[in-house]
């Protein structure tokens, strides 16, 4: 295992334009693969949060006042500045994740170059439409005639933007560049985690001229700085992505005012996988729990519910997929397989395999690998029984799947359905059109057939508690916007 030296020590946030010393000191970034320090990051204090908001609501007239093409030039910088900074970012991204080469140097940092240039594109078609005239008849309220409408989109004002830890370039970028491209100004709070590659990212944006106050950045190894972000008045959204139980929390503390939410938050995907699916193709999408992250992704189709001619099958399959898989140091290029995030989420894994072991049947894995003692790592595991299971009922985060069987359509849509999540399902069949049927019965708010591709411009979120809102490609613009009727006669 490759050692790790101290990368980066931080110690200050972004308000107002101004790089302040943190009110809470620093603390440790640990890096999963090693268990040794990355580096030192801000800890903000409940006043640092209350300063960014007041910042941000500031700066709020002036930049939602300048011409979109200014603002639009300035995320397009964005993107080149990050693209130049690849070199730099992506061991720290590397080191403070645990994501493995592989995943950090593909879908960390280009990823939230690429997001920043998406977003730097003409938008005016999301922001403006015209309705069709209507004829009205004269009332006590106003003379009848041709009254004419435009549905015009404002931004929604100060924006929370709270990012997930498995993706934090990434995630961040996903939200910041369509929110300040439709004119709002924006509080980053990253994960506690891992937040040094995104202090980064706010010097960019600090440094590129981006005004004082549009972009302030917060880091906290405690709630109560993230939780003044969701209540303070002078913040009129929130965007969070993460678990359902801290999304309920936010939901429950941003209610009283009204604040607006975008929510992506937990999944248990199903892949439904019929007799006539293509083998290979449905057990290597599977096998993406194991092999992307460590399992640390919401998207991941973590039940595997097989038709039963076809179950074992697809379970020898899997079995020998894992068996292929690399786990170890996540800086070697051969890694597949890396640590989670944390010894707390090890601990969380390990005791979910656990009970998966009293109420299933564990097929591969379901421990920590013998040849790495440091580290948080589990081995990929793989657990065969029944839709009751816990471990098919709650979200693990790791690298675990479930394999169900079923019989007939009807209780593969029904097994698949019953989950208290509905992010993103998959369906696998030589049948397209028995796909697509079945695609449009599952209560999820992305399916996949045949792929576990994504589609970037798609809307992306949740059903049931899995989330509130969509994002991607133009619904982003939208998500990060309120609707206004503009009314005239003629």
């Amino acid at each position: 295992m490759m050692g790790t030296s101290r990368i980066k020590d931080e110690t200050r946030l972004l308000i107002g334009g101004t790089w302040t010393e943190a009110g809470g000191g620093t603390y440790d970034i640990i890096n999963p693969a090693t268990e040794e320090v990355v580096g030192q990051a801000p800890n903000a204090s409940v006043g640092d949060a209350a300063a960014a908001a007041a910042a941000a609501r500031a700066a709020l007239p002036a930049w939602s006042a300048m011409p979109s093409e200014s603002r639009l030039a300035l995320l397009k910088a964005a993107a080149a500045a990050i693209r130049s900074k690849n070199e730099e970012l992506v061991p720290l991204v590397i080191a403070e994740t645990g994501a493995t080469a592989a995943v950090g140097s593909r879908m960390q940092v280009p990823v939230c170059a690429d997001r920043f240039e998406r977003y730097s594109r003409d938008f005016r078609h999301v922001q403006e439409a015209m309705l069709p005239p209507v004829v009205t008849a004269t009332t006590p309220l106003a003379p009848g005639g041709l009254i004419s409408a435009l549905a015009y989109r404002q931004p929604v004002g100060v924006v929370t933007a709270i990012a997930s830890y498995n993706f934090p370039l990434t995630n961040m970028a996903g939200k910041i560049a369509p929110a300040l491209a439709m004119g709002n100004t924006v509080i980053m709070k990253p994960a506690p985690q891992d937040p040094l590659a995104v202090v980064e990212l706010a010097r960019v944006l600090d440094e590129i001229g981006f005004p004082p106050g549009v972009v302030n950045l917060i880091c906290s190894a405690d709630s109560e700085p993230a939780a003044e972000l969701t209540t303070s008045p002078d913040v009129d959204m929130v965007s969070f992505t993460g678990s359902t139980a801290v999304g309920q929390q936010i939901a429950a503390a941003g209610a009283p005012s009204m604040k607006r939410m975008l929510m992506e938050l937990g999944g248990k995907g199903a892949a439904v996988v019929f007799e006539d699916a293509d083998l290979k193709a449905a057990v290597t999408a599977i096998g993406s729990t194991w092999a992307f992250h460590s399992g640390q992704i919401c998207t991941a189709p973590t039940r595997a519910v097989v038709h039963r001619s076809l179950f074992e099958q697809v379970v020898a399959g899997l079995t020998t997929f894992a068996g292929r898989l690399r786990v170890g140091d996540p800086t070697e290029l051969d890694t597949m397989v890396g640590p989670l995030i944390s010894a707390t989420h090890q601990s969380r894994v390990l005791d979910h395999i656990d009970v998966g072991r009293r109420q299933g049947e564990i097929v591969l894995g379901g421990g920590r690998p013998e040849h790495l003692r440091t580290g948080y790592y589990v081995e990929p595991t793989l657990i065969t029984g029944s839709n009751d299971m816990e471990s098919a009922r709650q979200e693990i985060f790791g690298p675990v799947v479930v394999a169900i069987p079923f019989d007939d359509e009807e209780e593969g849509i029904a097994i698949a359905n019953d989950s208290d999540f509905g992010l993103y399902d998959y369906v696998f069949s030589g049948d397209t059109a028995r796909a697509f049927r079945v695609a449009k019965r599952l209560r999820a708010g992305h399916v996949g057939i045949n792929t576990a591709q994504r589609n970037m411009d798609a809307p992306f979120g949740g059903f049931k508690r899995s989330g509130i809102g969509r994002d991607g490609g133009d619904y982003s613009l939208e998500a990060y916007s309120e609707l206004q009727s503009i009314i005239w006669a003629g």
